[in-house]
């Protein structure tokens, strides 16, 4: 049976506590099939990784969950980890260039800086993966930031222009479904392969 390709829908919220939680409560609701791709122009709640929250100026930078229905066994999670982190560097190198890197598992980075994170939530029934909740947060317009943050870096601060973040969200979109139609076909060694070639500081010795 064919799915529909990510981003199909692509509803844009004006407002969402999160919306990988939003999309949780589709699927709970029995309202949410794969493809399907909430965009926020604001997050109240946002997530990251290990509990951290995501914080973002409203209407500024891409926020979104999409759907996808992995049909993979639940012990390859890493796999679809790895296809999403390099759908969004497909997207992110598209305008940042070269310098664009994985940060592992699944940050995007440019230079030394984050531009973008990913969150991905799943829903289990027994061994069986039912749902995947493919959570994405990156930088677009925004210029200023928490000062908490360490290192954050956006598309306007690389390039100096102003962009659409709702449509970039759709151009992130057709690079998920690109890497995703690899996946199901049986890419995964050269998925796995382009990964390891753009980690960030591949080869290079790191102190904490």
């Amino acid at each position: 049976m064919s799915h529909p390709p990510i981003g199909h829908p692509y509803i844009i919220l004006p407002t969402v506590d999160s919306t990988n939680n939003y999309a949780m409560r589709q699927i709970q609701a029995g309202l949410a099939n794969h493809g399907a791709t909430w965009f926020a122009l604001e997050q109240t709640a946002g997530k990251g990784q290990r509990g951290k929250s995501w914080l973002t100026t409203p209407n500024l930078n891409i926020m979104l969950s999409a759907v996808v229905t992995p049909r993979l066994l639940a012990t390859r999670q890493f796999w679809l980890s790895a296809t999403v982190a390099l759908a969004c560097y497909d997207f992110y190198k598209k305008y940042a260039g070269d310098e664009t890197r994985i940060k592992w598992p699944n940050d995007v980075y440019w230079r030394d800086r984050k531009a973008g994170g990913i969150l991905i939530e799943n829903v289990f029934r027994g061994a069986d993966w039912l749902y995947a909740v493919v959570g994405i947060g990156i930088n677009i317009n925004q210029v200023v930031f928490d000062p908490a943050l360490p290192n954050p870096v956006s598309l306007k601060q690389i390039t100096g222009r102003d962009f659409d973040a709702a449509e970039l969200g759709r151009e992130l979109c057709q690079c998920l479904e690109n890497r995703y139609q690899q996946l199901q076909a049986g890419g995964i060694e050269t998925i796995m392969q382009e990964y390891r070639q753009v980690l960030y500081k591949l080869h290079q010795t790191c102190y904490a």
